[in-house]
């Protein structure tokens, strides 16, 4: 897999009272790119749901850097932080940088995979789990848990 990277389209609905993008929206479209990063490579909602798994967060943390305004162009790229070797759990890190390169905020999630049924946590992980995020592109200091 190459880099997972996609530019960002700042809707009006976006934006908070101060005119830049609100903290939730930086959430939303780290959501939004990891569900369509796994939906590229074959890991599906409807196959999450055939087979009765689905991610789950433990964490999300955002560290705001520089103000995203409404005519900004925004690019997210999205690698892998932190995984153990059957993709068990992990940390996806989200960067958002603007038209000029600098970074605006960083996304890191903690999450796992859930058996849907047993509402507990897979075990063991789904093959086609296990193939899609360990071909995920690594962070410059990934971490092999």
């Amino acid at each position: 897999m190459g880099t997972f990277t996609k530019e960002i389209s700042i809707r009006w609905s976006d934006l908070d009272p101060n005119f830049h993008m609100r903290h939730s929206a930086f959430y939303d479209f780290g959501a939004q790119h990891r569900i369509e990063v796994l939906e590229q490579h074959g890991l599906t909602m409807k196959l999450m749901q055939q087979q009765s798994f689905g991610p789950v967060l433990f964490r999300e943390e955002a560290i705001f850097r520089r103000e995203i305004h409404l005519s900004d162009t925004i690019t997210i790229t999205t690698r892998m932080g932190k995984m153990k070797a059957d993709a068990s759990r992990w940390t996806i890190v989200h960067e958002l940088k603007n038209q000029r390169d600098e970074l605006c905020a960083v996304i890191s999630v903690d999450g796992a995979w859930m058996d849907t049924k047993l509402r507990k946590l897979a075990s063991p992980t789904p093959e086609i789990v296990q193939e899609v995020m360990n071909a995920f592109p690594k962070t410059e200091n990934f971490i092999a848990l």
